[in-house]
Parts: C-alpha cells; sequence; structure tokens
C-alpha cells in the first residue's frame, strides 16, 4: 500500500477518482506554478515591466515537458520548496535575456500559493459537476418512489410511515444547498496572491496594485484586498465545505447500509458479480461503496483541524502552519471525488424492493400507526385521555402478541367511539403519510432548476 490509498494502484479506486489525482499530480502541479509564472511576465509586459519578446518567451518554456523533474526534485529536497529550481529552469529554457525578468517581483508563496488556487478552480467545477449528477440521481428516484410507503424509524425503530421518495428527497436536499455554497464560496476563495517578500510587493514599486489586477485578469481570478500569505482562511473554508459535502454523503451512506441489512432488506447497492463479497461468505453481499463513502468522510473531517491549525500564522509569513496544508487539501479534494464517485453509483444503480418495504410496515401489527389513531381519536375524548387511551392499547397489542386493529375493536372505551371502517383506514400507512408528496415536489423541483 502507498502511503497515500488515495494515490495507490490496487487502492486509489476506492478512495479518489483518476480525474483528481491528475490533477494534484506532480506535473500538473508544476505546469500550473509555470503557468503563474508565464501569466506574471504577461501581465508585466502588459505594463511595460518586462519586453513584450521576453514574455513571449517565456510563456513559449513555460511546459513542463522542458524541465528537467529529477533536477527540481533534488532542488527541492535541498531548498525545501520547487519554485527556486523551477525559475532557475525557466530561465535555462527561455535564455539569458529572460531570465532576469522571470519572477519579477513574486515570492516562492505566491507561486505555490496561486497555482493551488488554479487547482482549486478546477477541482470546484469537477465537484459541482458530481454533486448535480448525485443530486438529479437522487432526485430521479425520489420521483419515481413519491408515494411508496415505508416505515419513518427515529431511534432506530418504527415511528410513522414515510415514503421512499421523500427519503431520497431528504439525500438530495442538501446536495442542492452544497452547490449554492461552492457558487458562492469560489469569489471567495479563487483569488490571486501576489505579495513578494513579505506581502507589501515593494520590489514592484508604484507597480504593485496595477501587476496584481493584470495577472489576476491573465488567470481569470479575483483580486485579493491585499495578499493573504498569512490568512489562511480561503483554504480552512475549502476544506470545511468539502467536509459539509462528506458529511452530507456519509448520512446517505450510513442509510444505505442500515436498509441492506438483512432484517431490513428494503434496499441495495447496485451488484456486480464478486462485487461486495467476502473470502469466506459467497452469500455475502456488503455495503462497500457505502462504507468507502463513510470512510472517505472520516478521513476527510480528521483533517479540518489541519487546515484550521494552518490559519495560526506568524508574522508575515508562518514558520510551518501553512507547509502543512499541502499534505491535507489536495487528499481532501480527492476523497471527496471518491465519495462523489460511490454515492453517484448507489443512487443510479440501487435496487429498491417496495415489496419488502411494504411487509416491514407490518412488522408491529400497525403498531406504527398509534399516532395516526391518537390524532383522529382526540378531539372526541381530549388529546391526553386519546394518547393514554392508544398507550393502553398499544401495550396490549404489544404483550398479546395481537394486531392494534383488533385491540381498538376490543377496547369498551375505543370501540364506541372508532367505527370498524374508520378503524380499518387510520390502520392503513397509505393514508396517513401528511405532506411528503410535497416536499419531495419541492427537493424535485429544486433540483431541476439547477444549471
Amino acid at each position: 500500500m502507498s502511503i497515500n490509498p488515495a494515490d495507490s494502484q490496487i487502492f486509489g479506486t476506492l478512495y479518489g477518482t483518476d480525474e483528481v489525482r491528475e490533477l494534484f499530480s506532480d506535473r500538473v502541479h508544476l505546469q500550473f506554478m509555470l503557468d503563474v509564472e508565464a501569466a506574471l511576465a504577461r501581465a508585466e509586459s502588459k505594463l511595460g515591466l518586462v519586453p513584450a519578446p521576453v514574455a513571449d518567451a517565456i510563456g513559449r518554456a513555460a511546459r513542463v515537458e522542458n524541465l528537467r523533474l529529477d533536477y527540481i526534485a533534488d532542488s527541492t529536497r535541498r531548498v525545501g520548496y520547487p519554485v527556486v529550481a523551477l525559475v532557475k529552469e525557466l530561465g535555462r529554457i527561455a535564455g539569458d535575456e529572460a531570465e532576469r525578468y522571470i519572477h519579477l517581483g513574486a515570492t516562492t508563496q505566491d507561486i505555490l500559493d496561486t497555482a493551488l488556487v488554479l487547482q482549486l478552480q478546477r477541482a470546484f467545477a469537477i465537484t459541482r459537476r458530481d454533486l448535480i449528477a448525485l443530486a438529479r440521481a437522487l432526485a430521479g428516484r425520489a420521483a419515481e418512489f413519491r408515494d411508496v410507503p415505508m416505515a419513518g424509524r427515529t431511534h432506530l425503530q418504527h415511528a410513522v410511515p414515510t415514503t421512499f421518495g421523500l427519503k431520497c428527497a431528504v439525500w438530495a436536499s442538501p446536495l442542492v444547498t452544497h452547490v449554492e455554497r461552492l457558487d458562492q464560496a469560489a469569489p471567495r476563495i479563487l483569488v490571486l496572491q501576489l505579495g513578494g517578500a513579505a506581502g507589501t510587493l515593494a520590489a514592484l514599486g508604484a507597480d504593485g496594485p496595477a501587476v496584481v489586477e493584470a495577472l489576476a485578469r491573465e488567470l481569470a481570478l479575483g483580486i485579493p484586498d491585499l495578499p493573504w500569505h498569512v490568512q489562511r482562511d480561503r483554504f480552512a473554508e475549502t476544506v470545511a465545505l468539502l467536509a459539509l459535502i462528506c458529511g452530507s454523503l456519509s448520512k446517505f451512506a450510513l442509510d444505505i447500509t442500515l436498509m441492506m441489512q438483512t432484517e431490513v432488506g428494503e434496499v441495495s447497492e447496485p451488484h456486480e458479480e464478486g462485487r461486495g463479497g467476502s473470502s469466506t461468505m459467497p452469500q455475502k453481499r456488503n455495503p462497500i461503496a457505502s462504507e468507502y463513502v463513510l470512510g472517505a468522510t472520516r478521513a476527510l473531517h480528521a483533517l479540518v483541524p489541519v487546515m484550521l491549525g494552518s490559519m495560526v500564522a506568524d508574522y508575515e509569513r508562518a514558520t510551518g502552519p501553512w507547509q502543512s496544508e499541502a499534505l491535507a487539501l489536495p487528499q481532501c479534494v480527492a476523497l471527496t471525488a471518491g465519495a462523489l464517485t460511490h454515492a453517484c453509483s448507489i443512487a443510479r444503480g440501487m435496487t429498491i424492493d417496495a415489496e419488502r418495504m411494504r411487509r416491514n410496515l407490518e412488522l408491529s401489527g400497525g403498531l406504527i400507526m398509534a399516532e395516526a389513531i391518537a390524532t383522529a381519536l382526540g378531539p372526541r375524548i381530549g388529546r391526553a385521555a386519546a394518547e393514554a387511551a392508544i398507550a393502553r392499547a398499544c401495550s396490549r397489542s404489544i404483550a398479546e402478541g395481537m394486531p392494534l386493529a383488533t385491540i381498538l375493536r376490543d377496547e369498551p372505551e375505543l370501540r364506541t367511539q372508532l367505527a370498524d371502517s374508520e378503524i380499518d383506514g387510520l390502520v392503513d400507512p397509505a393514508l396517513y403519510l401528511g405532506s411528503a408528496g410535497a416536499f419531495v415536489d419541492r427537493v424535485v423541483a429544486r433540483v431541476g432548476a439547477l444549471r
């Protein structure tokens, strides 16, 4: 196993995706740094700080395939950062005249932070795409099973009837909110970093603000009020948002896991030969995708404190906290991508057993309808009296192993209040679904409005 299973050839598909692994690979990360350096030269050229032919030469040279990666790796081990070697390599490739203009006014953290922001820009688009795909899959199931009754459970016990459609809508609803959160967070997070040695851009003289604006335009990033070398809330917010997303995915995964129990058997994950199998028990179909969603979420949630800790930065350049971001942030993006992939697979292919849901509704012999009966009886004998009478009837139903409807017809104080035909309706779960359908419709419409 590799140090990070998300990068493992064996375990990688369980903890991440090839798309995100590629996004945070060494070559792509270096290319983003080169993109920042080239854009900086173009921006400064437009302001007359760098000759246009030199900026063009830097742009042509700024390709990762031109770099000696072994040289950059060796330098990084000695220096602590890859930017020094990257700038030297870029100068070697672009030529002597260009060398003195490369990296003009910038510092190492400017390049590292802005490259990471560019990676996050793409990661946000991937996450947004996958959130919408999952929301649409769940909304489709919500509409399909809008009126299919099942047992609603509180504290793991039957409570009152609900519908499987509403359950799917409950899973889908926060995903729409997460898309909104991503859209709202993007302008705060996807901003340029350019501050020079200590956040003053003194090396650029009076041209500093103009260079910031020009570079931001080149990279299609926002313009910060000031350099944020020691203000790490943007990256902390990113991971907190990913933690919220995975929290919602884990609620979905946990429900699927519970509903796949042999004793419940209402839903199962998509099945293919060998999927979720056991090395010793050939009958097993384990909730393997759900388990990896839950595992990814636990790991990501454990990394949130690392990112919050990075906010505690000393003076104008922190001695250690921000370096830990490189360990945590890419992992969080990868874990979220993997969890979303598993969740989408479940939502699109899960098997729903409506007949088993109906049978489970009947397991308690009508006890799940106690609230409905007490509600109907309340206006006749008073709420407190009705609840007490139904509680006694429920206790007798449990003790005697008799259906609640039978007990209602046998209890003298209830027999006079409830006709047989009324009792039949009151113990029918399909007639006590409240506003479930309306809630489903609302969520389905909200998902349908996503673009």
